[in-house]
C-alpha cells in the first residue's frame, strides 16, 4: 500500500567532508589512466584555487578533443565530400551538414520554413532552434566561388559554433556536481563527442539540456525549464526528462516547483515555434511529419529484425512498437520511482528514459550517442563502465560507416550485412549494460558512487535532502535493523578515507 506519511532523508553532511571528489583516488580505472599525464592527483596539487581550475582545464580539454574531432574529418574536407559517395564512409568521416548546405536551399538563401524546397522534401525537416542555428551558420557563410569551396566554408562556420556548444556542454556537467567537477572530464574526453560532434547539429540540443540540469542542480526551476523548453525546439528528446522529474516531484512532494518548470519550458518552446507556427504553418509541422512517416532507419532494432526476418516494418507499425515500449519503459521507472528504498538521482531516470527512447526508435543515427553523454557521466561516473559503453559507440559508429561504404560500392569494400548486424547488437547491449549498472545504483544506493561520500541528490535541487512525501513497496516498509527514523537505504557509515569497510575509502 501506498504510504503519505513523510519519511527522513540525509540531510545533514558530516563535519569535513565537503572537499572535492578526486577520479583518481576513488575510481582504479581513473588512477591507471592517468599515469599517462604524471599519475595520480597529489596531495600538493592545486585544488582549484590557481589559473588551472577543473571548469577550464575540463573546457580546454573538450576542446582540444573537439578540433581532434575536425582533424578526423580532414579527408572528407580536402575530398571526399565532393568525389562521389564511397570514400567518404571509408574515411569515416561524413557529415551531412556540408551537403545539406545546399540541398536544404542554405546556399541559394532560401529562407527555412518559409521558402519550398525541391524534391522529395518541401521544407527545411529540422525543428525551429535547429534551423535558426543552420541559418545563422549560413550567414556566417562567404557566398559565391566555387561551391565545393561554399560547403567547406559552411560546415567550418557549424564546427566553430558547434564547438562552443561542446565547450559549454562540459562546463554545465563539470559545475552540476560541485564535490565531484573532474567527473567532466569523462565528457571532455569521451571519443563518441569528438567523432559525431560535427556530424550534424545535435550538440545544440544537449548542450542546452545540460544547462537545464545545472539550473535544476542549484534550485532553479524557471531557469530550468526556459532551458529545457529551448533545447525542445532543437531536439525532440529533451521534453522526455520532464516525466522522471515529474515522478521524482510526486515522491517529494515538490509541486510547485515541478509547475514553474513546465511552465517555463512551454513558454520558452512557444516563443520559438510560433512565430513560425503561425506565419509558416506548412514548413513548421515539416520535422513532425518527416519524424512520423520516416522508415525504419538505420542503427534501430527494427532494422536488426527487418533484415534478420526479411520482413519489411511499415513506418506506422513502428510507431506503434516504439510508443508501446516507451509506456513500458515509463511504468518500469514510475515503479523505481516510488519504491526504491531511496529516492533516486534525478539525472538517473533522466538517463534511463532518454535511454529508452534511443533503444526503440525507429533510427539510430551516430550522433544520438550525444543525447546520452552527458546524463551517462552525471548517473553513473564510473570510469570502467563509461569506457566499456564508448567502446561499444566507436564500433557501431566505423560499423555503420563500413556498411554504408558496403552497399554504396556494389559489395565490394566495407563491411557486409551480418557485420552491421552485429555493431547494432553491439550498441544495443553496451547501452542497455550501462542501464543495468544505473537500475543496480537505484536499487542498492550504498553502491551509488555519487551517494558514497553522504550526497543525497546533487543535481536534484530541491529535490537535494528533501523529505519523501508519498512512496510504496520497499521504499515505505524500513528495515528492521534500520536505525530509527532511518530507511534501510540512508544507512550511512561515517568512517576514515583509510577505512575500506566504509564508503568513503572503499573502491567499487
Amino acid at each position: 500500500m501506498p504510504s503519505l506519511q513523510k519519511t527522513s532523508a540525509p540531510q545533514d553532511r558530516p563535519q569535513g567532508r565537503s572537499r572535492t571528489v578526486i577520479p583518481t583516488h576513488r575510481d582504479k580505472v581513473a588512477a591507471a589512466g592517468s599515469e599517462l599525464i604524471g599519475g595520480p592527483y597529489g596531495r600538493r596539487a592545486l585544488s582549484g584555487t590557481g589559473q588551472l581550475t577543473p571548469v577550464r582545464v575540463i573546457a580546454l580539454v573538450a576542446i582540444g578533443m573537439f578540433a581532434l574531432g575536425m582533424v578526423q574529418k580532414l579527408p572528407c574536407y580536402n575530398w571526399a565530400w565532393f568525389r562521389g559517395t564511397t570514400s567518404q564512409y571509408t574515411h569515416a568521416c561524413y557529415s551531412d551538414i556540408p551537403h545539406l548546405f545546399a540541398g536544404r536551399g542554405f546556399a541559394d538563401g532560401l529562407v527555412p520554413y518559409f521558402d519550398r524546397l525541391g524534391g522529395d522534401i518541401p521544407f527545411l525537416e529540422y525543428p525551429v532552434l535547429t534551423g535558426l542555428f543552420m541559418e545563422v551558420a549560413a550567414w556566417l557563410t562567404p557566398g559565391g566561388g566555387d561551391p565545393a569551396e561554399n560547403e567547406r566554408a559552411y560546415w567550418l562556420a557549424n564546427a566553430g559554433l558547434l564547438m562552443v556548444c561542446a565547450a559549454v556542454l562540459a562546463v554545465c556537467v563539470t559545475r552540476t556536481h560541485r564535490l565531484r567537477p573532474w567527473d567532466g572530464l569523462l565528457v571532455a574526453l569521451a571519443p563518441s563527442v569528438a567523432l559525431t560532434a560535427t556530424i550534424n547539429w545535435d550538440i545544440l540540443a544537449v548542450a542546452l539540456t545540460a544547462a537545464a540540469v545545472l539550473m535544476w542542480s542549484r534550485g532553479r526551476p524557471l531557469a530550468f525549464g526556459i532551458l529545457l523548453g529551448l533545447a525542445t525546439a532543437a531536439k525532440f528528446y529533451p521534453i522526455l526528462l520532464l516525466l522522471p522529474l515529474l515522478l521524482l516531484c510526486a515522491r517529494a512532494g515538490k509541486w510547485r516547483e515541478y509547475g514553474t518548470a513546465v511552465l517555463g519550458a512551454g513558454g520558452a518552446w512557444l516563443v520559438v515555434n510560433l512565430p513560425v507556427m503561425l506565419l509558416a504553418p506548412e514548413g513548421w509541422k515539416q520535422f513532425y511529419l518527416f519524424s512520423r512517416d520516416r522508415n525504419v532507419d538505420f542503427g534501430s532494432i527494427w532494422l536488426l529484425v527487418s533484415q534478420r526476418t526479411g520482413t519489411t516494418i511499415p513506418p506506422e507499425r513502428a510507431n506503434l512498437y516504439a510508443l508501446l515500449l516507451m509506456v513500458v519503459a515509463a511504468v518500469g521507472l514510475a515503479c523505481l520511482a516510488f519504491t526504491a528504498p531511496r529516492r533516486p538521482r534525478f539525472v538517473q531516470l533522466a538517463f534511463l528514459i532518454v535511454a529508452a527512447f534511443v533503444l526503440t526508435n525507429k533510427v539510430y543515427s551516430p550522433q544520438y550517442v550525444l543525447w546520452l553523454v552527458p546524463l551517462a557521466v552525471l548517473a553513473r561516473p564510473r570510469w570502467r563502465d563509461f569506457l566499456v559503453w564508448q567502446a561499444c559507440e566507436v564500433v557501431y559508429f566505423l560499423g555503420i560507416w563500413m556498411y554504408l561504404a558496403f552497399t554504396s560500392s556494389g559489395n565490394k569494400q566495407g563491411l557486409p550485412v551480418d557485420g552491421y548486424q552485429f555493431a547494432i547488437v553491439l550498441h544495443l547491449l553496451g547501452t542497455l549494460y550501462l542501464c543495468a549498472m544505473v537500475v543496480r545504483d537505484i536499487l542498492a544506493p550504498e553502491k551509488d558512487p555519487v551517494r558514497q561520500d553522504g550526497s543525497d541528490d546533487p543535481s536534484g535541487g530541491v529535490l537535494d535532502g528533501a523529505e519523501d512525501t508519498f512512496v510504496t513497496g520497499r521504499a515505505a516498509r524500513p528495515a528492521r535493523h534500520a536505525a530509527p527514523g532511518m530507511e534501510e537505504g540512508q544507512r550511512v557509515s561515517w568512517g576514515t578515507s583509510d577505512d575500506p569497510n566504509h564508503p568513503w575509502g572503499a573502491p567499487e
